[in-house]
């Protein structure tokens, strides 16, 4: 499933979600949101999705060393409103400040399962035989 539509984002959606992702960033590096939950877990945003409207912003996030990540993208979901107000003076120059919606990124686990594939006895094997086969 795609996280934006088929034609992908605008150039102003991308700048967009990365001054936005830049924001957030900041506000949970300084330790201002004061939910337990986020402020002992180090959590990394990779992206933010903007709507084509620019009034939803969809930030997909990784709690490091977590392994239940639901229960962190709850607790950002819980205090969405607040860090949207926190996140406010660093976005003053857009018109509408976007909703925030927090989710799971689950592309570390994909790369985790790709590396794992490359790594195996079988994908080794065929390497070893296509470099050997170029020797000759």
């Amino acid at each position: 499933m795609s996280r934006f539509s088929s034609s992908g984002p605008s150039q102003r959606q991308l700048r967009v979600g990365e001054q936005v992702r830049a924001a957030i960033t900041t506000v949970l590096q300084r330790g201002e949101v004061m939910d337990p939950l986020i402020e002992k877990n180090v959590i990394v945003i990779s992206e933010v999705g903007m709507s084509s409207d620019l009034k939803i912003a969809t930030a997909y996030i990784t709690p490091l060393g977590q392994v239940d990540h639901a229960t962190v993208v709850a607790a950002l979901n819980k205090n969405a409103r607040y860090i949207r107000k926190l996140v406010t003076p660093a976005l003053r120059q857009m018109k509408f400040m976007p909703e925030l919606r927090f989710r799971d990124d689950t592309s570390f686990d994909n790369y985790q399962k790709i590396d794992t594939l490359l790594r195996s006895p079988q994908v080794v094997k065929d390497i070893e035989r296509d470099t050997e086969g170029e020797q000759d």
